[in-house]
């Protein structure tokens, strides 16, 4: 049935009117909430969708089918804009029948790569041609969106003939077209040639990260150099050299994917995920001068208030993030907190030595956690330590900077919130085979009060620290016993063996608690060893180093304040035996791996190693 011009035309300008609507409200888009837009696009999707439903309520005819596959289009821009993937591909779906409708053919499946391939050979040389390779642009769109870039690999073939034609001229939009047709060809809401190129350059970076998770680097980088030359926004243009650089550092070229990394940040200053990756490479490298000067611009970046994007050709209502929503890539684009970088900032300045500016992180750092804005902060705090952790490192730098006064001070803080949650008993239970070392068997709860344990034994620990350091060797001696008083609230339960211990208050399966435990067993019982040593008390400095070295053996302080106490006792072949063991040891923990509160405090009295080993020369030992 032939349809009149004047409903068709009506139709038409109908949906010229709500483009032209819908134009209007996105170019507003710098100005407005996000709500508002959405509400926007809810109402353009609703009203397209009514006038698609009028077109519809007639047999499909050659005369108003193309207008027909504009609303369609229209519509599922605006579905595939909110989200409702499932809505725009059954709207797709209805319009490719129709289409093969028209052209005389049937359709008898359900797979939709079948129905399009039916679909585009049906339309081949006829008006309806282009109209139809309009709507294989947004099932591309969705197909992207959702992440099943199989379905674009099966007609990649007819994807490279849609970039081609449509990127060559169709429906472009040019001068010289638009007037021959201006007043025939219904409005669109989004240009297909630049929904062609947004798609073409979203679509290599998203098989580039899937490349790249699946361990294919080499084709990955290939495809995504040459996606760097395609026509499209600076941020997304950056993406591909970022991602570039990650294929290159898992090919073990780091020099190169720092080239990538810079050539991304040249391209596009607001791409922090290219800083973070430089970052990490410095790390790799060694280079801790060039990963705390990255660290810092990552941490000043990340500060800066999000800048708004750039209009290239005005707003489009389809965002590259729409399209871009793969777990790959989102982890590969993946930046920390600001409050993390800080943190990483700050404990990398104190143990590359350069402390003083590591304790002004750290207390900008606790300043912005106690600050007023705490919805913001509460979002962040889950991937950093623990606040008494954080006072406890804190505290530890500012003891490195020569301000045990400050240091005790903050050391008070985790005492007071930490004490009087410690429980009586604890027992670390072995793990059970094939469970990692920091399995644990037991409620947050647990966890947490066992956590308060060795948080506030580490604060006596510190403090302990502090008083050697102003040689106040007697109080050392009281907070060092403080924290040996509350260690020996754990008792080690083998799996193997039961040993009779009284009902205990939390039970755990230990592992990386019990190296805390050791470790600050050792350091605490040395130190105070040490101390009873600065006051002439030998024999029980003799027995807290020995029991130091009983439960951390590799502690080599420990080890050359015993050969010394020795000495001064006249043992002194024993304690040449004992140096030599000590200098024997072969098995050092990294002092990145451990905790700040837990190293070896940078004052005190020390032991020098080559007067000791002149003392057994003289012995005639060597």
């Amino acid at each position: 049935m032939y349809q009149p011009p004047s409903l068709l035309e009506k139709w038409s300008q109908e949906n010229n009117e709500l483009v032209n609507k819908c134009k209007q409200q996105e170019a507003g888009g710098g100005a407005v909430s996000q709500d508002h837009r959405q509400s926007s696009l809810r109402w353009c999707s609703s009203e397209f969708h009514k006038l698609l439903r009028k077109i519809q309520g007639i047999p499909p005819h050659v005369d108003h089918s193309q207008l027909e596959l504009a609303v369609v289009y229209n519509t599922c821009v605006c579905f595939t804009a909110q989200s409702q993937f499932s809505e725009a591909e059954l709207l797709l779906k209805e319009a490719t029948e129709r289409v093969l409708q028209v052209t005389g053919n049937n359709a008898d499946t359900s797979d939709p790569l079948v129905l399009w391939r039916a679909g585009l050979k049906s339309a081949g040389n006829t008006a309806l041609h282009p109209h139809v390779l309009y709507l294989l642009c947004l099932q591309w769109a969705l197909w992207l969106a959702k992440c099943q870039l199989e379905n674009i690999g099966e007609l990649q073939e007819q994807m490279s003939s849609l970039c081609e034609i449509v990127c060559d001229g169709v429906g472009d939009g040019s001068p010289s077209e638009a007037k021959g047709r201006l007043s025939k060809s219904p409005l669109l809401v989004m240009e297909p040639k630049r929904l062609t190129e947004l798609l073409q350059i979203c679509t290599s970076i998203a098989q580039g990260a899937e490349k790249l998770n699946e361990g294919r680097s080499s084709e990955a980088l290939s495809d995504l150099q040459a996606a760097s030359a395609l026509p499209a926004t600076r941020a997304l243009v950056a993406y591909t050299h970022l991602l570039s650089g990650s294929c290159l550092a898992h090919m073990n070229r780091p020099q190169m994917a720092l080239q990538c990394y810079k050539k991304a940040l040249e391209t596009d200053s607001r791409c922090v995920c290219a800083l973070y990756r430089s970052m990490l490479i410095y790390r790799q490298l060694g280079n801790t001068q060039a990963e705390i000067q990255a660290l810092r611009l990552l941490h000043s970046t990340l500060m800066l208030p999000p800048a708004t994007e750039p209009v290239l050709g005005g707003i489009q209502p389809l965002s590259p993030s729409l399209l871009l929503s793969s777990q790959s890539l989102s982890r590969l684009l993946s930046v920390p907190s600001a409050l993390s970088v800080l943190y990483s900032l700050a404990l990398k300045c104190v143990l590359s030595g350069r402390v003083t500016e590591g304790v002004e992180h750290y207390l900008d750092l606790l300043a912005a956690l106690h600050s007023e804005d705490q919805h913001a902060v509460d979002a962040e705090v889950s991937v950093l330590p623990r606040m008494p952790e954080l006072y406890l490192e804190a505290g530890t730098a500012l003891l490195f900077t020569r301000r045990p006064a400050d240091c005790m001070a903050f050391c008070n803080e985790v005492i007071s919130t930490t004490l009087e949650l410690v429980p009586e008993k604890v027992v670390l239970e072995e793990p059970e085979e094939g469970i990692g070392g920091d399995a644990r068997g037991l409620s947050v709860e647990g966890e947490d009060k066992v956590a308060m344990l060795l948080w506030a034994a580490a604060a006596y620990l510190v403090q302990g620290h502090c008083h050697a350091h102003l040689k106040d060797w007697k109080q050392a001696v009281t907070h060092y016993t403080r924290c040996i008083n509350l260690l020996v609230k754990v008792h080690l339960k083998n799996r193997d063996f039961q040993p009779q211990i009284p009902a205990a208050d939390v039970n755990v399966k230990h592992g990386k608690d019990l190296c805390t435990l050791q470790r600050m067993k050792g350091l605490s019982l040395a130190w105070r060893g040490i101390s009873f040593t600065q006051m002439d008390q030998l024999r029980e400095a003799l027995r807290d180093l020995q029991l130091s070295l009983q439960a951390f053996p590799d502690y080599t302080g420990a080890g050359l304040w015993c050969g010394e106490v020795l000495w001064r006792l006249g043992r002194k072949h024993e304690a040449a035996a004992c140096w030599e063991k000590t200098w024997s040891l072969t098995t050092q923990t990294s002092v990145e791996k451990l905790p700040l509160y837990l190293q070896d405090p940078q004052s005190g009295p020390l032991l020098d190693s080559v007067e000791l080993r002149l003392r057994i020369q003289e012995l005639g030992l060597t």
